[in-house]
C-alpha cells in the first residue's frame, strides 16, 4: 500500500476497497485499487466525495448516502441501480463528467 497526499485529501493506493468497486472514499481518504490509481476521471469522482464528506460532515453524509441507498433498495431496485441513484453518487458522477469534458467541452482535462 502507498499513502500519498493528493490535493486536499489522501490517496491510499492498494488499500481496502469493497468487492466490485474501484475505489471508496471515507472522509478525506480515497482508497483505490492499484490498477485504477491512474484513472483521472475516477479520482475526480472520488474527490467530489471528499468535498461532500467535508461539507456535510460524517453523520449527515452517511445519513444521506445510506438512507438513499436503503430507500431505493426497499423500492425494489437491485444493488447497482440503487447505488447509481444515490443523489451523492449522481453529483459525484456529474463532477467526473464535467472534468472529463474539460473547460471547453472538448474532452481536454487536467487533474487539479
Amino acid at each position: 500500500m502507498r499513502l500519498q497526499r493528493h490535493g486536499d485529501h489522501w490517496l491510499l493506493v492498494g488499500g481496502p476497497v469493497p468487492p466490485g468497486s474501484a475505489a471508496i472514499t471515507i472522509g478525506s481518504v480515497v482508497s483505490v485499487r492499484r490498477r485504477f490509481a491512474g484513472d483521472a476521471r475516477l479520482l475526480r469522482h472520488e474527490a467530489e466525495h471528499v468535498r461532500q464528506w467535508r461539507e456535510l460532515g460524517k453523520l449527515e453524509f452517511l445519513r444521506q448516502y445510506l438512507g438513499a441507498y436503503v430507500r431505493w433498495r426497499r423500492a425494489g431496485f437491485a444493488h447497482q441501480a440503487a447505488y447509481r441513484m444515490i443523489p451523492l453518487e449522481v453529483e459525484a458522477e456529474a463532477a467526473a463528467e464535467r472534468f472529463e469534458a474539460g473547460p471547453g467541452g472538448d474532452g481536454a482535462h487536467a487533474l487539479g
